[in-house]
């Protein structure tokens, strides 16, 4: 915030918009920061803040496509019977290799 206020203080008066005057070090110079750039910032951050779950919950729906989740989901299943003929295959050849053993 300090720096904010220094800032602002060192501003070019060349490049202030219209209608908008230098800020001065004094008592009413700050007043008129506080006033005209902080409360407005902290009152805008706050509604972000109060509007976070609402925002996070849209871009999650945004990002929900049932399309792509259907090919996800066909592919897990495609993953899964590949996995359980890998392992049915793998126990077998355990109980070969077992039996050559014991024999």
């Amino acid at each position: 915030m300090a720096k904010w206020w220094a800032d602002t203080l060192a501003a070019d008066p060349d490049e202030l918009g219209e209608g908008k005057e230098p800020a001065t070090a004094d008592v009413e110079g700050l007043r008129c920061f506080l006033e005209g750039e902080v409360l407005p910032w902290f009152e805008n951050r706050q509604k972000e803040l109060a509007n976070r779950p609402l925002i996070r919950e849209q871009a999650f729906g945004d990002a929900l496509d049932p399309n792509k989740l259907e090919r996800l989901g066909r592919y897990e299943v495609h993953l899964d019977r590949k996995l359980e003929r890998m392992l049915t295959m793998l126990l077998r050849l355990k109980d070969l290799r077992r039996t050559d053993v014991e024999s």
